[in-house]
């Protein structure tokens, strides 16, 4: 068989529960028997908990069943070894709805990358607590949406982001740098569905002012992290990570300048493992096949 381009439609196979004899084998066996073609396999055991956790990608065009027939033929393999499970076909763009503040370097790098279709990903609006980039937004062709948040009204704030995210059909909200903290309620309901991006190496200088939390003390990197967002204030599990080298002679104004750059090239990659169904929640941890 010829070697097919990247965009060849596929679908991906993801899958976690506990290790067992012959799981592999009745995957690889199920696609084998309908002439599927396995294009990447990841699997990984985590050693603590001995769980499995198993990503496959399936050229769509060579499996002799159609989706829904695949799905349904998984069905007794998934309830015997006890699998959460689910199968993804790439020619369904996830909605990815954005919210930011005042700083617009994240909001810029995604419109950019979504524009060029380096992400192939939909994008039904965008919500700011303040108006500064509606025109930006707009000039793209996307609905922008002001939901103002002040201290005495951030549960019907909040309440109408939540609105505003399910009715735009919503499967990813990203924070790119909406410096706002999310009600824990909206966050127990959204679990893995917010991904955020903190400008620092977690777990160190977490909160506000990080930069310069880091200058105080004279660290020789600097960092940011994509994660997701949980109850626990820049706690959540860790998605990717990416660090510069600093020195003596930098002030916080430079940190601040270095720090953006990563921020947007380690929100991007963190968002595009998610949507490639690479992330797997474990624990308060994350297990990513690159």
């Amino acid at each position: 068989m010829s070697q097919m381009s990247a965009s060849t439609r596929r679908y991906t196979l993801t899958l976690s529960c506990a290790g067992r004899l012959g799981i592999v084998a009745a995957i690889s066996g199920l696609v084998a028997r309908h002439q599927g073609w396995i294009t990447e396999a990841n699997h990984y055991v985590d050693p603590q908990s001995g769980r499995l956790f198993m990503r496959i990608e399936i050229v769509a065009s060579s499996l002799s069943v159609d989706l829904p027939e695949f799905r349904s033929l998984m069905l007794p393999i998934a309830d015997e070894y006890g699998m959460k499970w689910r199968v993804n076909d790439s020619a369904e763009r996830k909605r990815v709805v954005i919210l930011v503040s005042k700083q617009a370097h994240c909001l810029y790098d995604l419109l950019s990358r979504w524009q060029s279709k380096d992400l192939n990903i939909d994008i039904p609006c965008v919500i700011s607590n303040h108006e500064s980039y509606r025109d930006l937004v707009q000039w793209h062709g996307i609905p922008f949406h002001h939901v103002p948040v002040t201290p005495d009204n951030k549960a019907e704030a909040y309440g109408k982001v939540e609105q505003l995210y399910r009715e735009a059909g919503g499967e990813v909200m990203v924070l790119a740098r909406y410096m706002q903290i999310l009600s824990p309620e909206m966050c127990e309901r959204l679990s893995g569905q917010i991904i955020n991006i903190h400008h620092s190496f977690l777990p160190s200088f977490i909160g506000g002012k990080p930069y310069h939390q880091a200058h105080e003390r004279g660290v020789k990197l600097i960092g940011a992290t994509c994660h997701y967002v949980t109850t626990d204030l820049d706690e959540g599990p860790i998605i990717e990570q990416d660090v510069i080298r600093i020195d003596h002679a930098d002030a916080p104004e430079d940190l601040v300048q270095y720090g953006q750059d990563i921020e947007k090239t380690v929100l991007a990659r963190g968002l595009r493992y998610h949507l490639e169904d690479r992330v797997f929640l474990n624990g308060r941890k994350t297990v990513v096949f690159r």
